[in-house]
């Protein structure tokens, strides 16, 4: 009898394990996409990160890139710093030293996650001083004066005089307006077709001693996250991503899961992975995963058998 109950517990043990390797996969959350790490708030598709930047960033899976999308449109994240909590993208459509084109402008959605971190300087180019909203008519309609801010008017001469490519637009320096993201309002829109202006160009860090090099200036949008509303990174995603695991959320539920090496999703963090003592099976009752003590496994076995 006891020869029949061992070998019934090896080959129940032994279907557990087989089925395990048939119903888990590759990690759905990716830690990388391209050459860019992943961390929570980010994530690479449903199911990854936090819930309210789904929506919003995505990894393609056969590019590699990690992009941005908005109501203007799809832009590649050159880099992210964790630290800083800072996002940095880079419009194809915008205005550089290196080339100047037409672009619809950028705005980002009102209820995003992120919005314009204080780096980021936004230049108006080819805007009609006759029509542009951002030249206003004096009360006496002797003229009409700019909106734009004067202190960094050195941009525009820097812009004008050392880029062959924004130097061949062929107008006054006064069609180029330099503002802050405050600028655009609460909204966070540059509808350059409203403007009237046919291109524009952001940059950020113009780098020490690099004011009146623009060829060498960060070319491109820097936006700041929070966590939530108190800025505060969740404690259990800090367990999870040190046990290898990446921060994600029930599709369902929006609750938070872990979700570790396999394809596998925990309440908590992956160090049973590491835990010779545990073993992981499906609760029939859900079909979610549960982590077990192997002794109970191993109880549970015995007492069950005939």
């Amino acid at each position: 009898m006891g020869l029949k109950h061992s070998s019934s517990l090896f080959l129940f043990i032994l279907f557990i394990f087989f089925f395990l390797s048939s119903q888990v996969c590759s990690q759905a959350c990716l830690k990388t996409c391209g050459q860019i790490p992943i961390k929570y708030p980010l994530g690479t598709g449903s199911g990854c990160g936090d819930s309210r930047f789904t929506r919003y960033i995505k990894c393609d899976p056969d590019q590699q890139t990690l992009t941005l999308t908005t109501h203007t449109g799809c832009y590649p994240i050159t880099s992210v710093d964790y630290t800083k909590q800072i996002i940095y993208v880079t419009d194809s459509s915008m205005s550089t030293c290196a080339c100047t084109r037409p672009s619809q402008g950028f705005g980002l959605d009102w209820d995003a996650p992120f919005s314009f971190h204080d780096d980021t300087v936004f230049t108006l180019l080819d805007c009609s001083v006759d029509e542009s909203p951002v030249f206003k008519p004096l009360s006496n309609s002797t003229g009409r004066v700019s909106l734009c801010d004067r202190q960094s008017s050195s941009i525009c001469n820097f812009l004008y005089s050392n880029c062959r490519a924004i130097s061949l637009i062929n107008l006054q320096e006064s069609t180029c307006c330099v503002y802050v993201p405050l600028d655009l309002g609460p909204s966070f829109e540059m509808d350059l077709q409203k403007l009237r202006c046919s291109s524009y160009s952001g940059f950020y860090n113009l780098g020490p001693a690099q004011e009146s090099h623009p060829e060498n200036w960060n070319y491109g949008i820097a936006l700041k996250y929070k966590f939530n509303v108190f800025d505060e990174y969740p404690a259990v995603c800090g367990g999870c991503e040190r046990s290898n695991g990446a921060c994600g959320y029930n599709t369902q539920t929006s609750s938070f899961v872990c979700n570790c090496p396999g394809g596998i999703n925990t309440t908590s963090d992956c160090f049973f992975l590491y835990n010779s003592a545990s073993i992981l099976l499906p609760w029939i009752s859900t079909g979610a995963w549960m982590i077990y003590p192997l002794s109970w496994v191993v109880s549970w076995t015995v007492m069950s058998l005939p």
